[in-house]
């Protein structure tokens, strides 16, 4: 009964914040997608397939914020190259997230969880770092408010692991503030040597997140 009320509880604050994000947010979304159509052309929305709640895929949407690759070109390859200024901008504010409020309130992801990632990436988790995915994915979560993309993939993974173990409203609560202050640093929004992160092609040793998480959801 405690476990089904506490998602009754997470389910409620999905859909309030996302409900009134979309509606508080409408000017910043339109002037976003105006934006993007202006210096990218349509399409306004980038659609992806994500590994969901139990390894189930979903359509993610976010902002456009690159260029369409030439012929030839890989889309992993040329990030950097087709990552535009309004686009730069839009990251780093993370103001490319916006059209995942429509996710939430579909409930493909929920506002605090592990960061959906690529299909790909399925059969490269260890059995460990596969449990990020008995919860559903986030709009944020605990490895994006203790590093986002200045982490290594085991580091995220191990933050991931930890909160599937130690999820509760509090802690969400706890992670959309801390959230709130790293939108405003606009830290941690790429990797060393790369303008996103660089693609995940599995660990060479079993994740071992000793050290990484804390005692206690309050530090």
């Amino acid at each position: 009964m405690r476990v089904h009320g506490s998602a009754n509880m997470k389910r409620a604050l999905d859909v309030t914040v996302a409900g009134a994000t979309l509606v508080l947010a409408a000017p910043v979304m339109g002037a976003c997608a105006l934006a993007v159509r202006l210096t990218m052309g349509s399409p306004v929305l980038f659609r992806q397939p994500r590994i969901g709640f139990q390894g189930k895929p979903f359509e993610i949407l976010k902002f456009r914020t690159m260029s369409r690759p030439r012929p030839g070109e890989s889309e992993l390859l040329t990030d950097g190259v087709r990552l535009t200024p309004v686009g730069k901008f839009l990251r780093k504010a993370s103001l490319d997230e916006l059209p995942q409020v429509w996710n939430v309130l579909r409930g493909d992801m929920s506002l605090v969880g592990p960061r959906p990632l690529l299909l790909q990436y399925l059969p490269r988790y260890s059995r460990e770092q596969a449990r990020r995915h008995d919860v559903m994915p986030g709009v944020t979560g605990w490895a994006q408010v203790k590093g986002r993309n200045a982490l290594t993939w085991e580091e995220k993974f191990a933050l991931d692991v930890w909160y599937v173990d130690h999820q509760s409203f509090a802690l969400d609560l706890q992670i959309l503030a801390m959230t709130a202050l790293r939108v405003l640093s606009a830290r941690g929004t790429s990797s060393a040597g790369h303008p996103t992160m660089h693609e995940f092609m599995g660990s060479p040793a079993p994740a071992n997140g000793a050290g990484l998480a804390p005692a206690s959801s309050a530090s």
